[in-house]
């Protein structure tokens, strides 16, 4: 494949939508939201979006383009009057949530710490719904609409049906990962972060005025298809088999396996729980209603961590933890028809999505030193492209349009044991083929193979790992 040009580039940035954070922790004495976390501020920083030709983008349903920004100084002027968006305010605080959207208020249905206290195996947790039921978003969390025209088709369905709906895929560049920038890089911070992108309702592609389409909400009526009461955010998990060796101590020294229903008494805990080893992804049983301190949580809950399954519940209910069901990036990574789609859109359609970026509080990798990363950066795109040129092998004649060309590498390696701590992230491993799916703009990498450090590096096309 040959690599892409200048005129390759513009047609690839026309064809991804593409956004990249930055978040800034200012406090290094902070702590995870199960000790006590206060605030992960937030810096400034820019949110890029373009599109591919038959997908436009507006913040305020007037303006509409193929890119768009939006920061801290815009994310309410450049959007419509009357919106409810938010920049974290005095910062992140790690919050919990399974994607529900609230019919009422349109907007996501979270939980953040209401009381936290030492168990002998944990810690008991108690939580209460976060208050972003009147005006705009309270801090602690990003949180802005995203109008998406879709003008692929003609037929505008009114009724909401999925199998009416075009499949969209997460690129595989989309990456959250620690700041090379400042703070600490082995504290894992990253592998907590959380993006929802919860679609609230659609009208047909040809309304033109504003008010109807900035006021899209979940009742609907008005030619408004709701949809945001039909399923719920799509919640994007990155970094899912990662793990600092940090956040592993942590888990280790804290956690007993729970045989009782008494989160206070010794005897309820005994016991190893289970084991979280970097490389292999664990589940994350969030928060799905008001706990109070009848409902004895302890924050190790779940069959992964201390074994104890009476507070997790099938599905979400209040007062139970639930293992939630993310789009992860090992599902990210998949090729050709392994693939899945990240999320689908009508055609002939503007959506209102509301995109809310977080910290998972349940997540396993939140610990007490985890803000001592300090900052982080979060990148990611849309394609409607299922296959790449790799995927079906082409040959490369003529010559395919840089949309469908990932630039990818296959480096073959024998491994002597588990291959963990890939440095960038962006390449893959694939245990079967024993091969590293490797960008052709990256010239070395580094990984750990059973514990010890590799370098890999690009000599004249050729690798050379040692």
């Amino acid at each position: 494949m040959k690599k892409r040009n200048k005129k390759h580039e513009k047609r690839v940035r026309k064809l991804i939508v593409g956004t990249t954070l930055c978040a800034l922790i200012l406090s290094v004495s902070t702590y995870a939201w199960f000790i006590g976390m206060k605030t992960v501020n937030v810096s400034s920083f820019d949110i890029s979006i373009a599109t591919t030709d038959s997908l436009m983008l507006s913040l305020n349903g007037t303006d509409w383009d193929d890119e768009i920004t939006i920061n801290e100084e815009n994310y309410n002027t450049d959007s419509y009057v009357g919106n409810t968006n938010s920049w974290g305010g005095e910062g992140l605080v790690p919050i919990s949530t399974v994607g529900a959207m609230d019919p009422n208020t349109s907007k996501l249905i979270m939980f953040e710490k209401g009381s936290l206290t030492a168990t002998a195996g944990g810690y008991r947790l108690m939580s209460s719904r976060v208050n972003n039921t009147a005006g705009t978003e309270t801090d602690g969390y990003v949180a802005f609409d995203l109008f998406i025209k879709n003008l692929s088709g003609e037929e505008y369905y009114t009724n909401y049906d999925p199998l009416n709906e075009e499949a969209i895929y997460l690129t595989p560049e989309s990456t959250v990962k620690a700041s090379a920038n400042g703070g600490e890089q082995n504290t894992g911070i990253e592998n907590s972060v959380r993006v929802a992108f919860a679609q609230v309702g659609r009208v047909i592609a040809t309304t033109d005025t504003a008010n109807t389409i900035t006021g899209i909400n979940c009742a609907g009526g008005a030619g408004v298809t709701k949809i945001c009461d039909q399923r719920d955010a799509q919640i994007w998990e990155p970094n899912d088999t990662k793990h600092v060796e940090n956040a592993i101590n942590w888990y280790n020294e804290s956690c007993e396996k729970r045989t009782g229903a008494d989160v206070f008494d010794e005897a309820s805990y005994n016991g190893a729980c289970g084991t979280v080893e970097d490389g292999t992804a664990y589940s994350t049983y969030v928060v799905s209603g008001v706990i109070d301190e009848t409902d004895t949580v302890d924050v190790y809950d779940g069959e992964d961590y201390n074994g104890y399954t009476d507070s997790i519940s099938l599905e979400a209910e209040d007062g139970k933890l639930v293992d939630l069901d993310t789009f992860t990036d090992t599902e990210k990574n998949l090729q050709g028809v392994n693939r899945p789609t990240f999320m689908t859109l009508a055609p002939n359609s503007i959506t209102k999505v509301r995109v809310y970026v977080y910290i998972e509080g349940q997540d396993v990798d939140n610990y007490d030193f985890a803000s001592l990363g300090k900052k982080i950066s979060v990148s990611f795109g849309f394609t409607k492209e299922r296959f790449y040129g790799e995927d079906i092998d082409y040959d490369g004649n003529p010559e395919l349009p840089a949309d469908v060309v990932r630039d990818v590498s296959a480096v073959d390696y024998d491994a002597t044991g588990a291959i963990t701590e890939i440095t960038p992230n962006v390449i893959t491993w694939s245990s079967g083929a024993k091969q590293f799916r490797v960008p052709n703009t990256i010239e070395s990498f580094t990984f750990k193979d059973e514990g010890i450090l590799k370098t890999a590096t690009k000599n004249e096309g050729s690798w050379q790992i040692n």
